[in-house]
This record gives structure tokens, sequence and C-alpha cells, in this order.
């Protein structure tokens, strides 16, 4: 469900009021056609790599990281997987700390996002991966809904993709009119698509849900900015002004007229 402030809505990039992000994890070589996949139908995803393992058998090189990904993020999934309730606070900074510095060697750019291994967390682990520098950690904990979430660091996705169904993908375009800012999370690993012998699958998917002009397609990051922008809004009591601190431009939908607040804008309701 969206933000509300009396008749304000607020309404996602372009005054889309739809989302769709992917997520996949691990790294292995799957993951150039699943790549591939998701070019080819202009959707986005972030790619949560486990550093440890990258330029072994099985798993992508670091040299191709920063091309590879080039069209989508690159985030966390530790140095070794590992499963980090067994962990000590010294090895959870170490396993999260040694995977940033190594992924943006790798694709040049700052890493901030995260995936749990195994789905395993607690909230010693919240806490040192805030700590150091990671703002959201996808779990693995399908909500089968489209709401956006309450914690970053406990941001739970619609779904696996083998979730994924035609009824799924009808509610999430047709949404109820009651439904605003609709955020449709798939996440999953691109070695299941070889695995199970179903890359039409995910092709499937695409087909069904590019090219809607009411549809964001965005990273994880992305999602993460925007929300947060949203939420750091600054209302004045009598709700006729409105302020934009952050340095994202905004979309809203002011008594039926769509406006964009650019950052450090303020407007009035009334106008």
């Amino acid at each position: 469900m969206e933000r509300r402030i009396g008749g304000i809505r607020f309404l996602f990039p372009e005054g889309k009021d739809k989302a769709l992000t992917f997520s996949y994890d691990d790294a292995q070589i799957h993951d150039r056609r699943l790549v591939s996949i998701l070019n080819q139908n202009n959707m986005k995803a972030t790619f949560h790599l486990n550093s440890g393992t990258l330029d072994t058998e099985g798993f992508i090189t670091s040299a191709e990281v920063k091309e590879l990904y080039v069209n989508h993020e690159v985030a966390c999934h530790a140095v070794t997987h590992p499963f980090f309730n067994q962990l000590s606070k010294t090895q959870m900074i170490a396993e999260v700390y040694e995977d940033r510095r190594a992924l943006e060697r790798c694709c040049g750019k700052i890493v901030r996002g995260m995936s749990y291994p195994f789905g395993e967390y607690n909230e010693q682990m919240i806490r040192t991966a805030e700590d150091l520098g990671i703002v959201y950690n996808r779990t693995v904990g399908s909500t089968m809904n489209f709401s956006l979430p309450a914690d970053f660091m406990q941001w739970n996705p619609t779904c696996h993709h083998g979730q994924v169904t035609d009824a799924l993908i009808n509610d999430f375009l047709n949404a109820p009119g009651y439904r605003n800012l609709s955020l449709f999370y798939i996440w999953g690993h691109s070695y299941e698509f070889e695995r199970d012998h179903n890359w039409e699958h995910i092709s499937g998917i695409c087909e069904k849900l590019r090219g809607r002009e009411d549809v964001w397609y965005a990273a994880n990051i992305e999602i993460y900015e925007y929300v947060t922008a949203m939420r750091s809004m600054v209302v004045s009591v009598d709700e006729d002004l409105i302020y934009n601190p952050t340095a994202v431009t905004l979309y809203l939908c002011i008594g039926g007229r769509r406006v964009s607040l650019a950052p450090g804008a303020m407007i009035s309701t009334a106008e």
C-alpha cells in the first residue's frame, strides 16, 4: 500500500504506480545467460555475489563482473556464503567488509546492497551490516504480495521465481483501485533454470511483464533510494506545503494532478 498524506498520493518515477525488480544470488556462470535474457527484455536486476567464489570453476570471473552486470546492480552475498547464525561478530565483519571491498574493485561502483546467504540472519548480523555501509538486505521469505518493505534490512521479496504464476502476474498488472505503489520483487538463482531445464520460465515472465508504461523497471538499490526519499518528505501541519529534502526527484498526485518535486524544492498543495 502506498504512503498517503491526506489527498496526496506518492508515485514511482515518471508517475508510474508499479515497480518490478529482480534479485539473483551466487554468481554462477549461468548468470551470463540470465543477464542476456533480462537485457533483451529491458529488465533490471540486482546480482548478489560471493567474491570468494569468483574465478573458480562454475562461477564467473572477477574480470567480467563490470561488463557483465553493467545494466544491473552488483551487491554483496558475503565472501564465502556462510551460515551467519554460526559466526562470531568478527567473522561477520570480515565476510561483509571484504566482500564489499572486492566487489567494488571489480565493478568500479559503491556497493551498498546485500542478501543473506541461505536467508539466515539475526539482530547482530543486521546491525553489523548496517555499520559496514549496507543499506538493505534481502531475505528469502516470500510475502506473495506487492507491498513496500517496512524494514529494508529485512526486505522480504514477493516470491521466488518458481512461485511466479500467470495469476500472480495478472494480479500485479491489474491492481484493484485501492492498491497503489505495487512492487513485484522476484528472486532466485540462475543455476536453477539450468538444473530444472526451464529457461523458458524466466523468458516467459519477462515477456509478460516487459514494455509496460505503468511499470518502473529498477534494481534493488534504486527501489531503496526512491522509497527512502519518499519517506523523508516534509509536510506542513495543514498539509498545504510539501518539501523534498532529498537528492531524488519525487513524483506525486495531488487532487488528481500529477506533479514532480525536484530535490530541495517545496510546493503548495493548493496550486
